[in-house]
């Protein structure tokens, strides 16, 4: 890939403000889209400094430790920052429903089996990859393995970056992987896997990831930060409306990757919007039941404590867009 850490946005005047963006390598986020058509963040007045990092948990450590303003973070890491103290709220979404489960051909799957327990059982004696402690992707898969009571049958193994979940899977040091859209397309082309479980199937209208930005930033910054998440929202239309462009964008920036990969793993779970959504946060706080139940945090976080609405409510009047049918254009 292109310098991933490359700035967004040119030097406009010689104290021009700046704007660290923490980010993921996951190709639906608009963060990618945006290096790769910087013209989005022509209004953006302020040079964008790109932040590359392995999961959400590394993200958040970064805003504890002051290294970046805004980022874009699956909400269960972010919940477990704000429960120890971390100053970050959730200013805009992005994407619904973005854990896949991905597994060997051998093991059956939906739509053969569409009951996510039946699913789980056959990892009886074995390991099953996933992204940090903590991630969106590993709270999900423990929170099922919690359910089912299969806690003493199935190894999670977490992994810092996806790239080694396929590398694991390619070796069998795992029999499935649970983890981004990208992740389970890669099982399937380059490791000879198959998807169990789509992405609605696993926690419907689960946040994805959303827009967090630190209490000090927002409170000084906040027109910079309504610039950008204009800009995000635009991005997301574009995802929707013209996916074969945005797809071949991509991956004319990336540079090691087809457009029918980026095109497939951007269609296998099409909700794409930057409105904050009943929908979205109400899975949020079923989310904060579940990180309390498995000991990720502390106490039962509110509503308030983790969105900030006055802005995305003001730039987004209208309903959101998550489930609007998306036509390859």
């Amino acid at each position: 890939m292109k310098s991933i850490e490359a700035t967004g946005q040119g030097h406009r005047e010689n104290n021009v403000r700046r704007l660290r963006i923490g980010h993921l390598s996951t190709f639906y986020h608009t963060a990618i889209t945006m290096m790769a058509k910087p013209e989005f963040l022509k209004d953006v007045e302020a040079e964008v400094e790109w932040r590359l990092f392995g999961t959400g948990p590394d993200i958040v450590n970064a805003f504890e430790r002051g290294q970046i303003d805004l980022a874009y973070v699956g909400l269960p890491p972010a919940i477990i920052g704000i429960d120890r103290g971390v100053p970050i709220m959730c200013v805009a979404g992005g994407h619904m429903e973005g854990t896949v489960l991905s597994g060997m051909k051998a093991l059956a799957g939906f739509p053969e089996v569409n009951d996510i327990r039946s699913i789980l059982k056959q990892f009886h004696g074995c390991k099953v990859g996933v992204p940090g402690k903590g991630s969106i992707h590993d709270v999900i898969l423990k929170n099922y393995i919690e359910k089912y009571r299969l806690n003493h049958n199935i190894e999670v193994v977490n992994f810092p970056w996806a790239d080694m979940i396929t590398e694991a899977f390619v070796k069998g040091d795992i029999v499935a992987a649970c983890g981004t859209p990208a992740l389970a397309q890669a099982i399937k082309r380059f490791a000879g896997g198959k998807i169990l479980c789509p992405p609605s199937m696993l926690w419907p209208n689960n946040p994805s990831y959303g827009i967090l930005v630190t209490a000090e930033f927002l409170s000084q910054k906040q027109s910079l930060v309504e610039k950008f998440l204009v800009a995000h929202e635009n991005v997301t239309a574009y995802i929707r409306n013209t996916p074969l462009q945005a797809a071949q964008a991509i991956a004319d920036y990336v540079g090691f990757i087809d457009s029918e990969f980026i095109f497939d793993t951007l269609m296998l779970s099409p909700r794409y919007c930057a409105y904050l959504s009943d929908a979205f946060r109400s899975s949020t706080m079923e989310f904060v039941t579940a990180l309390k139940k498995i000991g990720y945090i502390k106490r039962l976080l509110r509503e308030k404590e983790i969105f900030y609405m006055n802005i995305i409510r003001r730039i987004h009047p209208s309903v959101d867009h998550y489930h609007e049918n998306i036509i390859a254009k």
